[in-house]
């Protein structure tokens, strides 16, 4: 199974003209999780409540802004929908890239609505988890961190919503 790309229309759209990597608060984002090191991270969303393109609209942005940053291409693997079925083709596919040197960001769904969430994250080298502040319940975080495994976590990401489409990235980005 190949991994797909996203379309374009999928990246956040914050201020009419400004793309959302050229701005502070993405390139602040992306900083602060290159400072680790990672060659595959999972963007997993804190918990249900937020739009259900949520970590992929993330990710898709932070590849931009990494892909500005860095100058090499970062893939982005859409995991918010993969069935079970589809786990081991899917892992396979995001090692044989990582081999080959690519960075890859993988979208996850909330491990509430989707069982092979903790799966992907734990096949990652490291995760984001994302906060969409107003949408999402602390409780449902906390699950979501001991799910997963408290050390996979490099940080978290708190996002303030603009817009019912468009997520912008807080200033913060707490260590765990």
């Amino acid at each position: 199974m190949a991994l797909k790309r996203a379309p374009e229309t999928a990246l956040a759209r914050v201020e009419p003209g400004v793309e959302p990597w050229r701005q502070e608060q993405w390139q602040r984002l992306w900083l602060s999780i290159q400072s680790k090191s990672w060659g595959s991270l999972a963007v997993v969303p804190a918990g249900a409540g937020a739009p259900r393109d949520f970590t992929l609209t993330v990710a898709m942005t932070l590849a931009r802004t990494g892909i500005v940053h860095l100058g090499v291409p970062i893939q982005v693997a859409d995991g918010t929908q993969i069935q079970l079925s589809n786990v081991a083709q899917f892992l396979e596919e995001i090692h044989r890239l990582r081999k080959a040197g690519d960075l890859i960001l993988i979208a996850a769904a909330a491990p509430r609505e989707s069982p092979v969430t903790a799966s992907l994250a734990q096949a990652a080298d490291a995760a984001l988890i994302c906060v969409l502040l107003e949408k999402m319940r602390w409780s449902e975080a906390k699950e979501t961190i001991r799910i997963i495994g408290r050390e996979r976590f490099l940080g978290s990401a708190l996002f303030r919503p603009s817009s019912s489409r468009d997520f912008i990235p807080d200033s913060r980005f707490p260590e765990r």
